[in-house]
């Protein structure tokens, strides 16, 4: 496995490097050590799978507030997806800014995003599965979440969105949400 570190810190593209046989092939997705020693959070409590049968369908920008913050690695089991990530950590020299990357079936790359950073997706494929690993459990008093087209962070999403929920469509701007 290979851990990609992209321009936001602590957000890693992960690549699974095959072992290759007549079989197939086997590769690692998740080692707790090798997080850990890039100071990732390498816990996992809960696993979640989303499907979404219509090309263009957008999820988030969604994020847990303390203390019940959530580190995501994602991976696309079926289809394809571009997922982004967007680093609300205050401190972080990269505040507000955002990295996206394509996640498919086909190129089977993972995304870590941790604690602090927002995550949402556009599906690019219908018939598109999304696997969750969680770092937290979830709590839905902690739930947050800010439009997906907030000009804060400028998100070049390169589809059109078809299908949205009415309450991703309707969160308010980073800068105006409610604390």
């Amino acid at each position: 496995m290979i851990l990609r570190e992209t321009e936001i810190e602590r957000v890693c593209i992960v690549e699974p490097q095959p072992l290759e046989d007549a079989r197939g092939f086997f590769a690692r997705t998740w080692d707790t050590r090798e997080f850990a020693e890039r100071g990732l959070n390498g816990s996992l409590v809960q696993c979640s799978i989303s499907f979404n049968p219509v090309a263009g369908t957008l999820r988030g920008l969604h994020w847990q507030a303390p203390p019940h913050e959530e580190a995501k690695l994602i991976r696309c089991t079926r289809g394809a997806i571009f997922d982004v990530a967007v680093d609300l950590r205050s401190n972080s020299p990269t505040f507000k800014r955002w990295v996206a990357v394509e996640l498919s079936a086909e190129n089977r790359l993972g995304f870590y995003i941790p604690e602090g950073c927002a995550h949402g997706f556009l599906t690019q494929t219908e018939d598109a599965e999304v696997l969750y690993l969680i770092s937290q459990f979830h709590e839905p008093a902690a739930a947050r979440g800010v439009r997906w087209d907030d000009p804060a962070f400028a998100i070049e999403w390169p589809t059109a969105v078809v299908v949205i929920n009415e309450r991703d469509r309707t969160y308010s701007d980073f800068e105006a949400r409610p604390e």
